[in-house]
């Protein structure tokens, strides 16, 4: 009661500090330069576009970017110990350098399988990031690549975002003038697509 407050000031005794507000939730994205965000003010990269979907969505995050630029399923697995330990979430955005370098899918597959299990070792929810590979590379290869994402997320049960990239790599207006990486509306896009499935994660 204020009241009662302001006697305890005149006694002299020490007010009851409020709580501090509950820690966000960390939701981690492991990645390559796509989530670093290459070309793109930091705001504008797709990790900070996730955090403002999830806000809107009514689950609010911190989303720590863990991109690094042409990182590949191997290179990704090599530091899978630098997502932070209270991750609740960590989405794994890897395999489209695999597909530039033509890396076998089955390598690929074996790579992400490992990080997945590390992250489950951790008690990380996992999001896993599917990438479609185009029918030029070989109808075999690109079947063989695309479905191992959700060949994958089934076998080991976790949260699985189909073709995040699909409609935005390749779209020239959604593309920077490299023709690789998308521009901020990209960015966004792409961000956008994963939200829905993080925010399960993160109320899993």
């Amino acid at each position: 009661m204020p009241g009662a407050a302001f006697a305890d000031m005149r006694k002299g005794k020490p007010l009851a500090k409020p709580a501090p507000p509950p820690a966000l939730p960390v939701v981690t994205v492991l990645g390559d330069s796509i989530t670093a965000g290459l070309g793109l003010a930091q705001d504008l990269s797709m990790p900070a576009r996730l955090q403002a979907a999830l806000e809107r969505m009514g689950a609010p995050s911190r989303v720590r970017n863990l991109g690094v630029l042409g990182d590949t399923s191997a290179n990704g697995l090599a530091r899978v110990d630098r997502v932070p330990a209270e991750s609740l979430v960590c989405v794994v955005a890897l395999g489209g350098n695999d597909l530039l370098l033509g890396v076998d899918p089955s390598m690929t597959k074996a790579n992400l399988r490992a990080i997945v299990q590390h992250l489950k070792t951790k008690n990380i929810r996992v999001v896993l990031a599917g990438v479609r590979a185009p029918g030029l590379l070989g109808v075999d290869y690109a079947r063989r690549f695309t479905q191992l994402y959700p060949d994958l997320a089934r076998e080991q049960g976790v949260f699985y975002a189909p073709d995040f990239l699909t409609g935005v790599i390749g779209v020239s207006r959604y593309m920077q003038r490299d023709g690789i990486h998308p521009n901020a509306d990209g960015a966004r896009i792409i961000a956008d697509r994963l939200a829905p499935v993080v925010a399960q994660a993160l109320k899993a």
